[in-house]
């Protein structure tokens, strides 16, 4: 594992888990660095640019916590579920089962025609706290929607052939319309700090946690209908649920992680690569040096308008290999989403076995991505 150890200009300590990081990235960890009340952070091998806090960041602060350090989608994240569909079968239906997937799931800008239960969605997601309510129900369309960008609905299989359902989607306008309403009420969208002990900062946690356990249902709801759908059988004892857009508290201070999957010891991740290279399953190692966080994927090497403007079409069919495309998105608007985009997922696995160790690659065979 490659890590450089930093003392900032104020001796505070933080970790770099990979050799290069984009002068943009490296900029906005220190200026988050040098702000008085973070006392320690990290960067993840999969570190870019992002807003205000780089994406791969993870700090840790004292009595206060930072509606930017989790960004706009909060609860971000990655589902997998072990389902009753053979390798065999997912090879000779890929096209079928990926146009099943975009009947049952909008993706997207799209929503659903009807608004969701709310007594529903209370019984599995608990009361959201009286100072969003009302932004809940004007959202109860987009539970179970998967949003764009680089969300994904993938099936694969693993190395024993066991096939899985990975779903990676967050809390949707929900979550954007939160982090808006917290990020203006601190001050500004900049690096703007929130008390924990003041009426805002207990609103602001309690509309975060509200909107982590929103993401994580989102998810599962999709998983399910996905199954449902398909007629599949889904194994409840093998599904892993984990967010990388949020903040927790541990041992008196506040852990922000932005683009950062949570990895205590022996805690279940999934940490996506791209379109071509599949999801891996992993276990946490519990490494204080990454405050116990691993990458959240394999992280861009180029924005999407750059990878537009560099990339044909015929290139990103031609970076997915010998892979069968008839369920995948591989297609104009998604050009931004070619593996060559990103970084070699190889080297940011190589660069965390401290951080994680990795239970199951799974390869995919279908991807729709939003």
């Amino acid at each position: 594992m490659l890590k450089l150890k930093v003392l900032d200009e104020l001796g505070k300590p933080y970790n770099i888990f990979t050799d290069y990081v984009e002068s943009g990235a490296i900029d906005q960890f220190v200026k988050v660095m040098q702000q008085e009340d973070v006392v320690k952070g990290a960067l993840m091998p999969d570190v870019h640019s992002g807003y205000v806090m780089p994406i791969g960041g993870v700090v840790a602060t004292k009595g206060t916590i930072y509606p930017a350090f989790v960004g706009y989608d909060i609860g971000c994240g990655v589902s997998a579920v072990q389902i009753g569909l053979s390798k065999q079968e997912l090879e000779e239906r890929a096209g079928e089962i990926a146009d099943v997937i975009r009947q049952v799931v909008p993706v997207g800008f799209n929503v659903h025609h009807h608004n969701f239960n709310p007594e529903s969605l209370s019984r599995r997601v608990g009361r959201p706290p009286e100072c969003i309510r009302d932004l809940v129900d004007s959202h109860l369309n987009q539970v179970a929607t998967l949003g764009g960008g680089n969300h994904f609905i993938e099936i694969g299989y693993d190395e024993r052939d066991n096939t899985w359902l990975s779903i990676h989607s967050g809390s949707r306008g929900l979550g954007h319309t939160v982090a808006s309403r917290f990020m203006d009420a601190s001050g500004g969208e900049g690096v703007c700090p929130i008390g924990v002990d003041t009426q805002l900062g207990r609103d602001y946690i309690g509309s975060l946690n509200y909107c982590l356990a929103w993401a994580l249902y989102n998810r599962e709801k999709m998983m399910r209908n996905i199954c449902e759908a398909l007629k599949v059988v889904f194994y409840d004892s093998t599904m892993v649920n984990r967010n990388h857009n949020h903040a927790e508290e541990k041992d008196g201070l506040w852990i922000h992680r932005k683009g950062a999957t949570h990895a205590e010891k022996d805690m279940l991740g999934i940490i996506p690569s791209n379109m071509r290279d599949g999801v891996f399953l992993v276990r946490g190692l519990g490494n204080d040096d990454s405050l116990c966080s691993s990458s959240h994927g394999a992280g861009r090497v180029m924005s999407r308008s750059k990878a537009k403007k560099t990339y044909t079409l015929e290139e990103f069919r031609s970076s997915m290999g010998d892979m069968k495309l008839d369920g995948m998105t591989v297609d104009e608007k998604r050009i931004d989403e070619s593996p060559m985009a990103y970084k070699d997922i190889n080297e940011v696995m190589e660069n965390q076995k401290e951080l994680i160790e990795v239970i199951h690659h799974i390869k995919p065979i279908v991807n729709v991505k939003g």
